[in-house]
Parts: structure tokens; C-alpha cells; sequence
């Protein structure tokens, strides 16, 4: 048996970035969060996709919006 080889991307699709998910920031994503947990932070975010992309600055302000919220449920489990 040999192992398959993966599958390659498309060369367009190689070293196309993600932008980030919120309205009007085109940044480029590094932080992806589930839809749920990033509504949390930004409620103006589609309904669209299960998952939401961010950039660093909104990564850091969901992270702060959210820093109280995640502590009492570290502290409940």
C-alpha cells in the first residue's frame, strides 16, 4: 500500500488571506472563534458560516468584552 499524497490547493487559492468577519475592517484574520462566541462580543456579525474569522485588534477586543464571562465559566467547572 502506498499513502496517498494530500491534496493540493488550487495556486489562486494558495496565498489568498482571510479578512476578518466584521463589517467594514478587511483585516487580515489570524483568530477564527465560533459564530456563537464571537456574536457575543459583536452582535452586528452575519448569521452566515458556522465560524468567525478575526483580526488581531478585534481578537483583542473580544477577549476583553468577553474576559469576565470566561472566567466564571473556568470558575463553574
Amino acid at each position: 500500500m502506498t499513502p496517498e499524497a494530500p491534496a493540493r490547493k488550487a495556486p489562486e487559492e494558495e496565498d489568498v488571506p482571510e479578512l476578518c468577519a466584521i463589517p467594514n475592517c478587511g483585516g487580515e484574520a489570524i483568530r477564527h472563534l465560533t459564530l456563537t462566541e464571537a456574536r457575543r462580543a459583536f452582535p452586528q456579525l452575519s448569521e452566515k458560516g458556522r465560524r468567525a474569522p478575526l483580526c488581531r485588534e478585534h481578537y483583542k477586543e473580544w477577549k476583553k468584552s468577553t474576559k469576565e464571562a470566561r472566567k466564571l465559566d473556568r470558575l463553574a467547572w
